[in-house]
C-alpha cells in the first residue's frame, strides 16, 4: 500500500515531490520492515521526503533497545506484544515470527508476556528483546529514534496525533504530539494553521475545519489515501486522480 500511495503521489506531483509522512511506520501491518527500509532508501537517495515519528513507532524502539513492554498512554494495559498493537507482527516482519503467551493474570492491572513460542523454542520477553536486537538493524532503530515530532509550513502543522489548541507549539507536551485525542479531536478552534494529523483510525480521511484526519485505517487493511494541500486546500489522490476533501 506505502508504494502504490507513493506511485500516486510522484503521478501527481513528480519525482520532487514534497512528501511528508505522519508515523507508525510499525506495527499491524504485513510489512514494518519493508517500510522502514522504503523510507530509508527514499531519504538516502535525496527524496523531498519529512518523516514524523509516531507512538508505534517509539513502541518499537523502545522494546527493541530495553525489553520496554507498556507505554502508560495505553489505558488497556496490553502489551506492545499483543496482535492487537502489533508488536507481533513488526517482530515476525524481522524474522520473528511466533506466539505470544501472555501471563494467565495481570499485574497492576498490565498483560505481560510469558514466553514466545517461536523456531528456536520458547523463550521469555527478555530472551526475545535479545533476539530483537539481534534481527533489527541499528540503522532502522537509530533512523526511527531521531524522527521529528512536529513539521511545519506557511499553512500546515503535520503531527502524529494531535496538540492542544489553547497552548503555542513551544509549550506543548511531546506525549501530546503522539498520542492525544479526545481533547484535541473535541476541539473545533482553529490554531492559525491547518493541521494534519493521523493516529485515530477512521473508516476514511476526514476534514473537520481546523484539522484534517489522514488516518484511514490502513492499520486495520482499509486502504492507505495520500492527499495534496495547496495552501490550505486539500485533495485525496486516487488512481483517477485528485478528489477535494473538504469540511
Amino acid at each position: 500500500m506505502l508504494d502504490h500511495a507513493l506511485a500516486l503521489i510522484e503521478a501527481d506531483g513528480g519525482t520532487d515531490a514534497k512528501v511528508v509522512f505522519l508515523g507508525d511506520y510499525t506495527d499491524r501491518g504485513p510489512d514494518s520492515r519493508g517500510v522502514v527500509e522504503t523510507l530509508i532508501r527514499g531519504r538516502d537517495s535525496g527524496r523531498n521526503w519529512t518523516f514524523i515519528k509516531g507512538n508505534h513507532d517509539r513502541m518499537f524502539t523502545r522494546f527493541v533497545r530495553d525489553g520496554t513492554e507498556h507505554d502508560p498512554r495505553v489505558q488497556s494495559g496490553i502489551s506492545w506484544l499483543n496482535p492487537r498493537l502489533g508488536g507481533s507482527t513488526t517482530l515476525a516482519s524481522y524474522g520473528l515470527d511466533g506466539v505470544m503467551h501472555f501471563a494467565a493474570e495481570r499485574i497492576d492491572g498490565r498483560e505481560h508476556l510469558a514466553q514466545f513460542e517461536g523456531d528456536a523454542g520458547w523463550i521469555d520477553k527478555d530472551a526475545l528483546a535479545a533476539a530483537a536486537r539481534q534481527h533489527v538493524p541499528p540503522s532502522h532503530l537509530e533512523f526511527l529514534e531521531a524522527l521529528p515530532l512536529l513539521h511545519q509550513t506557511d499553512d500546515l502543522i503535520f503531527v502524529h496525533a494531535g496538540l492542544r489548541l489553547q497552548l503555542p507549539l513551544e509549550w506543548q507536551d511531546p506525549e501530546d504530539l503522539i498520542w492525544i485525542r479526545d481533547d484535541f479531536l473535541k476541539n473545533t478552534e482553529e490554531f492559525g494553521k491547518l493541521i494534519v494529523h493521523g493516529h485515530t483510525a477512521l473508516d476514511h480521511p476526514q476534514h473537520h475545519g481546523n484539522r484534517v484526519n489522514l488516518d484511514g485505517g490502513a492499520g486495520y487493511g482499509r486502504p492507505l489515501v495520500p492527499a495534496v494541500f495547496e495552501g490550505r486546500d486539500c485533495w485525496l489522490l486516487t488512481d483517477n486522480g485528485r478528489t477535494p476533501l473538504k469540511p
